[in-house]
């Protein structure tokens, strides 16, 4: 097993909250996660799998079998299948208000699970477990998270195989079961459909109209297929920063496979060589060195991309408070130079702390007084901690 980075969040945070909630997509590990954490917990606790019918027949007078183990942390996954237990929880909760009474895990976000945001508001925590980052690696070649993605199976094995039918059972699943399931019905075969036109225009703006017109839905249905898989972890749409810029700046979100495994799978891209000599090579790197710095980032820093009519662009904005604090750029070449549309980016936000990140380097340097070049696992461990 992989140690998770957020194994000692979780635990904190059960000790102050009635109830965590970690989410994430589905085969991320969560269910490996929260069973290594019952060894770790304070208290004894109870695991309820809810696709498990025998666990779910527990559950048909909730109050009853939950209240009766008020004084264990009770366990339930896959909780999104039973959304009628978030008024009984916030019961529950309410006539016994202590930590670490419910450890929830899902595979839909808080935006799809409107059950939990109406009724347990200032009684949950919730933690996102994202594909496997490069901290949590010893060892590991970056290259291999980087082609096969974060999901564990996947990562874990050398078989390209065994990896493709991974991803094919994968997307089955959620085309055919888990996102009707949330509420999104539709056609699987125009789904899956859409999901590969996403991974055609991963990396680009996001173009609504055109992608409405090529799948022959309107605008709207565009609109809700993208919100259900934004909500299900499997995209990433990054918001254009426009606060207080005075020059006429692109307004459209660009649209992103989070995890890369999953994109080179939807690109029929399946080793290195492959990888190298894809077209997709450059705009996968940039959502890969994304993906890592959204895992590994604090709390207090949003992220946005910045782009202008005229071009003036950086890959990734990092903002504390709506403050600009760190333009940072994904760079395939061995021997990066600053670029005139960085330059004026970095004047345009005012930001001091600027990085060119590359996929080869044995040493940071500085091309400008305020431009680092680095490999990204020396940007995650050294200087995004700084930011």
């Amino acid at each position: 097993m992989v140690k998770r980075q957020i194994t000692k969040k979780i635990l904190k945070l059960l000790d102050h909250f009635p109830a965590v909630a970690i989410i994430g997509p589905r085969q991320v590990g969560k269910t490996t996660l929260a069973k290594s954490l019952q060894k770790l917990m304070a208290r004894k606790s109870v695991y309820l799998d809810l696709e498990i019918y025998e666990d779910l027949s527990k559950l048909a007078a909730p109050s009853l079998f939950l209240e009766s183990r008020s004084d264990k942390c009770i366990i339930i996954d896959e909780i999104q299948k039973r959304p009628d237990l978030f008024p009984e929880l916030r019961s529950l909760i309410d006539r016994k208000r202590i930590p670490g009474r419910f450890l929830m895990l899902g595979s839909a976000s808080p935006q799809l699970l409107k059950q939990s945001s109406e009724s347990l508001a200032g009684r949950i925590a919730y933690v996102e477990l994202t594909p496997l980052n490069i901290e949590e690696l010893s060892g590991e070649s970056m290259d291999d998270l980087w082609l096969r993605g974060g999901f564990p199976d996947p990562f874990l094995t050398d078989s390209i195989e065994i990896r493709r039918d991974w991803f094919n059972s994968f997307i089955t699943t959620y085309v055919e079961r888990d996102l009707p399931q949330l509420g999104l019905v539709t056609s699987s075969i125009q789904l899956r459909r859409f999901i590969k036109m996403l991974a055609g225009i991963h990396g680009n703006l996001l173009n609504q109209q055109m992608l409405s017109r090529s799948l022959g839905v309107s605008f709207t249905t565009i609109s809700r297929y993208l919100d259900y898989l934004e909500n299900a972890f499997l995209i990433r749409r990054i918001l254009p920063y426009y606060l207080n810029i005075k020059k006429r700046l692109i307004r459209s979100p660009k649209i992103y496979i989070r995890d890369t495994g999953l994109l080179h799978h939807l690109l029929s891209i399946s080793d290195h060589d492959h990888l190298w000599d894809s077209a997709y090579m450059g705009s996968s790197w940039e959502s890969f060195v994304i993906q890592q710095i959204y895992s590994c980032m604090g709390s207090h820093l949003d992220a946005w991309f910045y782009r202008t009519q005229d071009g003036t662009e950086c890959d990734l904005l990092l903002t504390s408070g709506n403050r600009p604090v760190s333009c940072i750029e994904a760079k395939l070449s061995l021997l990066p130079s600053k670029s005139k549309s960085l330059t004026i980016a970095i004047k345009d936000l005012g930001t001091s702390q600027n990085f060119i990140i590359v996929p080869k380097c044995d040493e940071s340097f500085e091309i400008s007084e305020n431009i680092t070049v680095c490999h990204l696992k020396d940007f995650v461990d050294n200087f995004l901690p700084k930011i």
